[in-house]
């Protein structure tokens, strides 16, 4: 893949709910290998939404391109071995006895042998400074470190692009902090959805701004937050 080429790109996305709200209303959005994306907006704007069509949760109507690869049913799997979602509550992501069999998890879904997802789950562990959590059963865990754990298991797959949402809703400001240290030194595009500018600011240069389904501004995100009045 070219660094010229979008990383994620979208254009004219819909997306209508069974209920019939229209969540979104035509959205482009483009991001380029090694950016940083803060997605801003009121409750009910339509970024989650918006996030969950990226690995084919959802499916809406436009045209959805991940890492030069088309969205579709004959490359969702591959598209989800791209993007690593980490979601608000990690509970929802960690589901199996002890830390290293969930974070091997990942691994062992993509044909990696046992041997192969455990170094890889071990190093994914060393990486975010849980390894000596290894053994234990994630529910015994703090919320930073579920949430640690939860990364973890995203790393160990290998992602090209990291999509969160809302990460820091049960973390205390110590376990913030650590996590932005954390996810400052990772290589991968960032998706960012946060009500917590002061987090987003810290990891994203760029923001774009939801409003009823659209994508109403685009540009630095000190500007951003400052026209809106986002805080």
């Amino acid at each position: 893949m070219s660094h010229h080429q979008p990383i994620i790109e979208v254009r004219g996305l819909r997306f209508r709910y069974e209920d019939g709200t229209e969540a979104l209303k035509g959205v482009d959005f483009t991001v380029h290998r090694g950016e940083r994306v803060a997605l801003l907006g009121a409750n009910g704007s339509g970024k989650t939404t918006f996030l969950l069509h990226l690995n084919g949760i959802l499916r809406g109507e436009g045209h959805i391109e991940i890492c030069g690869t088309e969205l579709g049913d004959s490359t969702l799997k591959w598209i989800r071995r791209k993007t690593g979602f980490l979601f608000q509550d990690p509970d929802d992501q960690l589901f199996l006895p002890t830390v290293l069999e969930d974070v091997a998890f990942g691994p062992i879904e993509q044909g990696c042998t046992t041997a192969e997802a455990t170094r890889k789950a071990r190093a994914a562990l060393e990486h975010v400074g849980v390894s000596a959590e290894a053994a234990r059963p994630p529910y015994r865990l703090s919320a930073g470190q579920r949430q640690r754990v939860a990364l973890a298991g995203i790393l160990a797959a290998e992602p090209e692009i990291l999509v969160l949402d809302e990460p820091t809703t049960h973390l205390d400001p110590p376990s913030r902090n650590a996590l932005v240290t954390l996810l400052d030194g990772l290589p991968q595009s960032l998706l960012l959805v946060s009500h917590d500018v002061a987090f987003a600011a810290r990891l994203a240069r760029r923001a774009v701004f939801f409003d009823q389904g659209r994508i109403v501004a685009d540009g630095p995100i000190d500007e951003i937050v400052r026209r809106f009045h986002w805080s």
